[in-house]
């Protein structure tokens, strides 16, 4: 008889309007079917996927998370830790879930199950911010990041891609910008910033094309959007109908492009947001790119 794989599943019972609770039995029959031994972890505060990859992941063959966005970002933060590589599996249940997207991981979260049981490993970039935590689609500031960890998770379920729209237009009417300086490839700017974010993803928020067209998710390379202050309200008006547009547009406020690493140095301290979540405060931040640095599943 064949011995069994070891899989730990780790659940966020909240995201998604809790729709993990009526699927939970399909996707341990999915799983068992595919020759794995499932543990299973049901989180119970901030930071307890990480905990539990660092406790129970480093025996495993897999380690799988369903949950939003913010689950994943802990769950990855412990993989990436483990003295040995573990292949990841994902099945999201959050309202946004811009990873998946980005990996064409299927929404419906059976099918997602059975693309973490059945799929190829797929090697991905992840970003290492200021040398202490991990991303794996966004690290931003300003204006629209700060939406996406001060907006409630019961807002979120009930919404959807809805309330960070919410969120950020009514942000605008007392839009806040930061003094930085940025560098990156031997390039320099400085000004006050209103909105920036260091991405490998093809949509931010649930909106596609935001920072480009042209994006790989392990390329080495990440893509960069900043936007200057706006000047005044017709600023503010034509930046937002420009974000929505598919076509990407650059003038003296908005600034695109890609590196490998960016330094950003602020004149006070600046809140800062990883795949969703609150990242820390921060003057001084430097982001760099960890090529190819973890696998996930997905369909062939």
């Amino acid at each position: 008889m064949a011995k069994k794989k070891q899989m730990l599943l780790i659940i966020n019972p909240r995201s998604g309007k809790g729709q993990i609770r009526t699927k939970l039995l399909d996707i341990l029959d999915i799983f068992i079917k595919a020759g794995y031994r499932v543990q299973v972890h049901v989180t119970q505060k901030a930071m307890d996927a990480k905990e539990a990859v660092l406790r129970c992941g480093g025996r495993k063959d897999l380690i799988v998370c369903t949950g939003g966005d913010g689950t994943l970002n802990e769950t990855i933060c412990g993989v990436l830790e483990l003295p040995k590589k573990v292949t990841l599996g994902y099945i999201p249940a959050g309202s946004t879930n811009d990873f998946a997207a980005s990996l064409k991981i299927p929404r419906q979260m059976l099918a997602a199950a059975r693309a973490a049981a059945l799929g190829e490993p797929y090697a991905v970039d992840v970003g290492l911010f200021c040398q202490e935590r991990y991303f794996v689609y966004v690290a931003g500031f300003g204006a629209f990041t700060e939406v996406s960890y001060l907006t409630p998770q019961d807002k979120k379920n009930i919404l959807g891609h809805q309330a960070y729209m919410l969120e950020s237009f009514r942000s605008l009417a007392s839009l806040r910008s930061y003094f930085m300086e940025v560098e990156w490839d031997g390039n320099f700017l400085e000004g006050e910033f209103v909105f920036g974010v260091v991405t490998n993803t093809i949509s931010v928020g649930g909106f596609k094309g935001l920072v480009g067209q042209d994006v790989e998710l392990n390329d080495g390379y990440f893509e960069v959007l900043l936007i200057r202050k706006p000047k005044n309200p017709a600023d503010i008006s034509n930046l937002v109908a420009g974000l929505l547009q598919k076509e990407e547009k650059e003038n003296d406020q908005v600034y695109k492009f890609k590196t490998r690493s960016i330094r950003f140095r602020s004149s006070e301290p600046v809140d800062w947001v990883l795949d969703g979540e609150f990242g820390g405060t921060k003057t001084e931040v430097f982001v760099e790119n960890l090529n190819k640095c973890l696998e996930i599943k997905r369909n062939k």
